[in-house]
């Protein structure tokens, strides 16, 4: 599965031609697609820092990509008062990095019903995040779908490193996991190497934010690929976890 597009709502034209694109790329791979852009972003390191349109608008920009194209959506949530609203139009509520042990917000989210991306913080070990998926099942109940995100460690000031064995590590807590190359890479030049390294590891799911121009984005541009940059990508990832699939099967 492919969790992608702009990091944070921005105009129309941006939107549509993300998902667009990505719907046209992924239905050529028969690769399954949940667009992913943020109605808000509550944790840049800057007060000037674009912070999205908020809830109301930005629930009305993905509830037109969802209509128009046919697509899941998904977006951060940063706020239990949040969650009754965005899982009106969101497929997937997904819990940011920074908020990972927040009980609250974890409970919420849970309740919603709607499935749950949580995002591993830069300061918690893969298997650290147990506590986070038991907050969820005890709020939730069985129904309840998690899906787990690996996206990097802090080593130090402002460096971030992943270690891709905390995929299978992060998976033994019984949870699907996607790796979150952009992120995690920290440069636009190193997403597709460590898209591949994630996806030869096991990873259930690739998330990559990605932009019409993103030297031009309002926000995270340089952890964003362009379009033609996910189109090259694509093939080859796919390529590589369906081999690994398949060998798996075959018990290679």
């Amino acid at each position: 599965m492919l969790i992608a597009g702009p990091c944070v709502v921005e105009s129309r034209e941006v939107m549509t031609r993300t998902a667009s694109a990505l719907k046209e790329m992924c239905a050529g791979l028969d690769l399954p697609l949940i667009f992913k852009s943020s109605y808000e972003k509550d944790n840049r390191t800057s007060a000037d820092a674009f912070r999205g349109p908020g809830l109301e608008r930005g629930l009305g920009e993905l509830a037109h990509v969802k209509g128009t194209f046919e697509i899941p959506v998904l977006s951060d949530v940063h706020r239990t008062g949040d969650v009754v609203l965005a899982a009106v139009v969101l497929d997937m509520l997904q819990v940011p990095a920074f908020l990972c042990r927040q009980t609250s917000l974890l409970e919420a989210v849970a309740v919603s019903t709607r499935p749950i991306n949580v995002k591993k913080g830069q300061f918690m070990s893969p298997e650290a995040m147990a506590g986070a998926v038991d907050k969820l099942y005890r709020s939730g109940g069985p129904r309840t779908r998690v899906l787990l995100t690996e996206r990097g460690s802090s080593f130090g000031h402002d460096r971030v490193i992943c270690d891709v064995t905390a995929i299978p590590r992060l998976q033994s807590l019984g949870c699907p996991v996607a790796i979150d190359a952009g992120h995690a890479a920290s440069e636009r030049r190193l997403i597709p190497t460590l898209a591949r390294a994630g996806v030869a590891a096991g990873a259930d799911a690739l998330f990559v934010e990605c932009h019409p121009n993103p030297d031009d984005a309002l926000c995270d541009g340089d952890r964003m690929l362009d379009l033609d940059q996910m189109r090259d990508m694509l093939p080859g990832v796919v390529a590589l976890a369906r081999k690994l699939r398949d060998d798996q099967e075959s018990g290679l």
